[in-house]
């Protein structure tokens, strides 16, 4: 199956019924891919503060009324079933990662949509970049680092970072694509030396596949959606939902 041929609202359709629970990289291209957080109503406030005070890692796509799960941005998508994969932590732990989330759904649940740096991916390979886990279909490469957060009550911690192996003569131009599109993470947050934001060790990434860098490649480094994932852990919040990393709810917006 060539996933990357099917629509927005055809892959929504083989997530909800778990016939496909790999990464969303490559797919969908053209259209925004949103990461997403779920919390109590007693927490949303301060999490939609939080993504106002760090629009880098947690760009807005969407907020929901407290107990809804069909967004404006995909009519008929249910945001319970309709990503390849969830993960629930309770007090800052993981403690399953699930495919469907109807069990765990509460009327007080307010869910958040925030753009993703797959979004941007088509209009790099247009311009010829080649993104090695695309190219390897593997998922993208995801770093906690050094790089703190301005914190909204009980949010408070580190960025979370993506990174993609790009050659030398091509990161003015990634740059430059990247950055037109800030409702995805935009312009890369660090390029190079990555002990500089607190990664020791490049083939051990947090989260996602290890992808090899080339000897006329440096490692750039973009904000990432997982951000908030390692925010709940480290804020220790008794109760929320996130996208599995790598995993992205497939909009129908377009870039």
């Amino acid at each position: 199956m060539q996933m990357e041929k099917l629509s927005p609202a055809e892959l929504r359709a083989l997530y909800r019924q778990a016939a496909h629970t790999g990464p969303t990289a490559g797919v969908a291209r053209g259209f925004v891919q949103a990461n997403m957080m779920i919390v109590p109503r007693e927490y949303a406030f301060e999490f939609l503060l939080f993504c106002q005070r760090n629009p880098k890692p947690c760009p807005l796509v969407e907020v929901l009324e407290p107990g809804q799960f069909e967004p404006s941005c995909a009519a008929g998508a249910d945001l319970r079933s309709d990503i390849p994969g969830y993960r629930i932590y309770e007090q800052g732990s993981l403690v399953k990662e699930v495919s469907d989330i109807s069990s765990y759904w509460r009327d007080d649940l307010v869910s958040f949509l925030l753009g993703c740096s797959f979004s941007f991916e088509s209009a790099l390979m247009e311009a010829g970049i080649r993104l090695r886990h695309v190219d390897q279909q593997r998922n993208v490469a995801m770093y906690k680092t050094n790089i703190p957060c301005t914190p909204a009550g009980r949010f408070q911690g580190n960025m979370v970072v993506s990174m993609r192996p790009i050659k030398s003569s091509e990161i003015a131009s990634a740059v430059e694509i990247s950055g037109r599109f800030p409702q995805v993470h935009g312009a890369p947050v660090h390029i190079g030396h990555p002990q500089a934001i607190g990664i020791q060790d490049l083939a051990k990434p947090d989260f996602g596949d290890a992808v090899e860098i080339m000897a006329d490649e440096l490692p750039v480094f973009w904000a990432c959606g997982v951000t908030p994932q390692y925010i709940a852990e480290l804020s220790r919040i008794p109760f929320c939902i996130t996208h599995a990393p790598g995993k992205m709810f497939v909009t129908d917006l377009r870039m």
